[in-house]
């Protein structure tokens, strides 16, 4: 399937699809931890975001990574500036700056390989948070004025600085989580 067919054919359909090269991929529903840490996660980035010019998107945000290439959907996603939308496509997001994805055992692969080999070729983004279910971790690749990516591990106490300046308090995403069974 081309990417054209693709965004046409998924604007038809009644649960998501992403798309990789060619290969269409369901995207499966997710657990109770799955979606309080997305929630929470997108909460605390709004609070954080307040007056930087930037916006929290939901999973619901088709993003091109890169372009005619992967769409896939991120659990979260910040657009700083004007978002930049695929031409002719007003429900792809070409600029994200940064992109959150909730691990999970059926995509963790996923997540870390393929859709973070993609993140990598969209010049804005400039964060990409990868959050544990198992654990109050956060594993942050940040990049860096030539382009390198840094790589940092939070944990419970600590907090995520985000290049757009927003910091995230990791006990104020996970709190009461582990509370709703396993991830």
């Amino acid at each position: 399937m081309t990417a054209t067919e693709y965004l046409a054919w998924e604007r038809a359909q009644p649960l998501k699809h992403e798309y990789h090269h060619g290969e269409i991929f369901a995207v499966s529903s997710a657990s109770l931890r799955h979606n309080a840490i997305a929630a929470a996660v997108i909460a605390e980035l709004g609070n954080a975001l307040v007056g930087k010019g930037c916006r929290v998107l939901t999973s619901a945000q088709r993003v091109a990574a890169p372009r005619s290439q992967r769409y896939v959907y991120p659990d979260a996603t910040v657009v700083c500036g004007p978002p930049a939308v695929q031409p002719g496509e007003l429900d792809v997001l070409e600029n994200p700056s940064t992109v959150v994805e909730v691990l999970s055992p059926s995509t963790e692969a996923y997540d870390r390989g393929i859709k973070w080999e993609g993140y990598r070729r969209v010049p804005s983004v400039a964060d990409y948070l990868l959050f544990s279910q198992d654990e109050a971790k956060v594993e942050h690749y940040q990049r860096q004025g030539d382009g390198a990516w840094r790589y940092q591990v939070h944990e419970g106490g600590g907090s995520v600085r985000l290049t757009n300046g927003a910091e995230l308090s990791v006990d104020a995403i996970y709190a009461g989580v582990f509370e709703l069974g396993e991830g």
